[in-house]
């Protein structure tokens, strides 16, 4: 099925593939969605952390707002009704939340997001064993509670460390642009191997894709070039603002069905969180331009 982007007043002109069907803008009736994850929901190492906390239920009371308050945020100014929880652990893979956290998350949602450990497995690193076999135990709960559960896969970002500072691993003094490939093919793998999952969230592909535009500087260990933004915080791994940012405008455009770019410089997310009116656009259009570039999208 497809997605539909909106304006912020009318239904959507420009579809996305991933959508069972368009939502409307200003709806009544609130849909629910939880964020499953660890420190990259969290936004960890950024003034996204505890964000505008008190908009987003976390089911672990820990206090954190991150990416799901933007999304929250992100759906008020578009008009829609929307509840958002998440559920995170920093530092842990989906099995942990399966095993340990079970009690919280096993009911009926709308939309579930599932964001995995930045390497898949720690042990392993780049193995996608774990992570497929984990997300198999996962959806089938979810979907014994909401047949119809909209399940997205998050695939994240390369690890400015890995790449530049990784002394060897499967990522190590290779392009930066690697590891989130490898990601996303992991997440396409479970995509295909687990029924009930809808879609995969291109949120290292919008990185990557800030990369090349050179929106976003991708070495951040030879200093930050004028004009480009550091997606990574200080320690080269977790995000900055700027890079939870953009993965928040990625799951606002997915799921919510509404171009990011309608959201516009003036942004309030963006502006109290620090970010200038032309970096707000700027990471917007890229938002944009990888969803419209998935596999699926058909332009009218």
């Amino acid at each position: 099925m497809k997605y539909w982007f909106a304006t912020l007043t009318l239904l959507a002109a420009v579809p996305v593939a991933g959508q069972v069907s368009p939502v409307p803008v200003r709806s009544s009736a609130p849909r629910t969605i939880l964020f499953i994850g660890n420190s990259f929901t969290q936004g960890a190492h950024s003034a996204v952390r505890n964000w505008r906390a008190n908009t987003v239920t976390d089911l672990n009371n820990a206090g954190y707002g991150g990416v799901p308050a933007l999304f929250k945020r992100f759906t008020e100014e578009a008009g829609l009704n929307w509840n958002v929880s998440l559920e995170t652990q920093g530092g842990k893979s989906l099995g942990f939340h399966y095993d340990e956290r079970r009690s919280l998350i096993d009911r009926a949602w709308d939309v579930v997001v599932l964001q995995e450990f930045s390497t898949l497995d720690r042990e392993r690193p780049g193995d996608p064993g774990r992570y497929i076999a984990d997300i198999g135990r996962i959806v089938p709960m979810l979907r014994a509670r909401n047949s119809r559960v909209d399940v997205q896969l998050m695939a994240t970002w390369s690890r400015a460390d890995l790449a530049y500072r990784g002394r060897g691993g499967p990522w190590g003094n290779r392009p930066i642009a690697t590891m989130a490939e490898d990601l996303r093919a992991a997440a396409d793998r479970a995509r295909a191997a687990v029924p009930g999952v809808r879609g995969v969230l291109p949120v290292g592909q919008a990185w990557n894709r800030a990369f090349a535009s050179r929106v976003a500087d991708p070495d951040p260990y030879d200093g930050t070039t004028f004009g480009e933004m550091n997606l990574w915080a200080y320690d080269q791994y977790h995000a900055s603002t700027y890079g939870y940012y953009l993965e928040a405008l990625v799951v606002f455009g997915r799921i919510a069905g509404i171009d990011p770019r309608t959201l516009g410089k003036d942004e309030t997310a963006a502006d109290e969180l620090g970010l200038s009116g032309e970096e707000a656009t700027a990471l917007q259009r890229i938002a944009a331009e990888q969803l419209a570039a998935e596999p699926g999208f058909e332009r009218r």
